[in-house]
């Protein structure tokens, strides 16, 4: 059984039968062979085994009719139908012309069956709420941060969103901006006397006066249609970005005047998702570089990974602990400066051994891991030092990438990030700013 064409009871709204010619009353006949378009027959000519061209009375059928139910067993597919229809010629809560329509059903039942079936129903809710978003993501490309048309926001009185806009009006979408341009107006008054020099200075002070208010309108348009009226809110999206969007974003921040809203944010989400798929294409080419050929295994790799940086930092502490084993005095300073790291406090004894004794030899770098990537100068350090390659190399890039973010690096921050002899650190320090690694801020 299936729907017919029409969804109402006027029979000129169903197509004629291909036998008699007389407009099609359900149920009917659709030739399931045959089409299209579609070879209907009324049930007479059906029964008569009505046959014409290709069609042949042998063919398979299937009844075109709505008399099943379809939502509520007291209701056939029909009456849905004729429901929905009155609904929207009728208005919805007009409750009682949509059952006079119907003519089936009351007022109460009409009612209580619309809104249990085609308000309330969560099935239709979330299958409306899927074609939306199918929609919203057909017609948006990427994703916009924010829209030119929204309200204007009207912070309370003495607030801190009102400081940071001051001069803004929200009952007139306005802002102050160049305020003083009328003043080079106010004293020139055009009399018919002027000579023919002054006529065109006033004339040409007007001028400059109209095109200060054009720029103040461009202005205004563009602060309006980015969203700089809310600098905070036009902040904290900004922050959103990973910090080399960030920077991209601050660069094309002057052209945004050219592309205009829309075009400049898309130009910023569509470089944002480039840097998130260069990122997960370096990620699975280190899974590939690993011989992973599956997500499974790429989870299990991280979570080996991740363990095997642990033990790396903890071999690198060890090294440290090796460089006092020889010296009691000093091993204990180092054990009671580490316990107050774990528990939180500042370390206030520093690792220096003052027993008196020898100092001890330079250390002795072969076979260590990673001193086939020192210069002749940093295994020079290293030795003197006394520091095993694999540390040296893990300090020397933290110190330089966090000269790198901050644009400097001081003595205090160096000691902050590496966790050792603050002599050791001194020495490290001055060896990274001598050889230019680092700049001092």
């Amino acid at each position: 059984l299936r729907l017919p064409a029409g969804f109402t009871d006027d029979p000129f709204d169903k197509p004629p039968c291909r036998g008699c010619s007389s407009y099609l009353t359900e149920p009917y006949v659709k030739c399931a062979e045959c089409g299209p378009p579609p070879f209907l027959l009324c049930l007479q000519c059906f029964t008569r085994g009505f046959e014409y061209k290709k069609h042949q009375s042998d063919h398979t059928y299937e009844i075109m009719t709505s008399d099943f139910p379809v939502l509520d067993p007291n209701w056939t597919a029909q009456e849905e139908m004729a429901l929905l229809e009155a609904v929207m010629d009728c208005g919805f809560g007009n409750w009682q012309d949509v059952a006079n329509q119907m003519c089936t059903k009351s007022k109460e039942e009409c009612e209580k069956h619309y809104m249990k079936h085609f308000i309330n129903n969560p099935l239709f809710a979330s299958t409306l709420l899927n074609l939306k978003q199918a929609e919203e993501a057909q017609h948006n490309e990427t994703a916009i941060p924010f829209h030119p048309a929204d309200d204007p926001p009207r912070p309370t009185f003495d607030s801190l969103l009102s400081r940071d806009m001051a001069g803004y009006m929200p009952a007139r979408a306005d802002f102050e901006f160049d305020n003083y341009a009328e003043w080079d107006l106010r004293d020139i008054d055009f009399v018919e006397d002027d000579s023919d020099i002054l006529h065109a200075l006033k004339i040409a002070v007007v001028d400059i006066y109209h095109s200060r208010l054009k720029e103040r309108q461009r202005r205004k348009k563009i602060i309006r249609d980015h969203g700089l009226i809310n600098l905070r809110k036009f902040q904290i999206l900004e922050r959103r970005y990973p910090k080399e969007v960030q920077d991209l974003y601050e660069t094309m921040r002057r052209f945004a005047r050219i592309l205009g809203p829309v075009e400049h944010d898309k130009f910023i989400e569509s470089h944002a998702l480039e840097f998130e798929l260069r990122r997960e294409i370096k990620r699975l080419q280190e899974y590939r570089a690993a011989g992973i050929t599956n997500f499974c295994s790429a989870r299990t790799y991280d979570r080996l990974k991740k363990t095997r940086d642990e033990e790396r930092l903890k071999r690198t502490m060890l090294s440290e602990v090796l460089q006092y084993i020889q010296d009691s005095s000093a091993c204990q300073q180092w054990l009671s400066r580490q316990a107050d790291i774990d528990s939180g406090l500042s370390p206030t004894v520093p690792v220096a051994s003052n027993s008196g004794r020898r100092s001890a030899p330079p250390l002795n770098l072969t076979g260590l891991p990673g001193t086939e990537k020192l210069n002749e100068k940093e295994k020079e350090l290293c030795q003197m030092v006394r520091l095993v390659p694999g540390a040296y190399l893990e300090y020397k890039a933290a110190l330089v990438n966090e000269c790198n973010k901050q644009g400097g690096l001081r003595l205090a921050q160096a000691r902050a990030l590496i966790k050792i002899d603050v002599n050791k650190t001194r020495k490290i320090y001055d060896f990274l700013i001598r050889e230019g690694y680092i700049t001092k801020a």
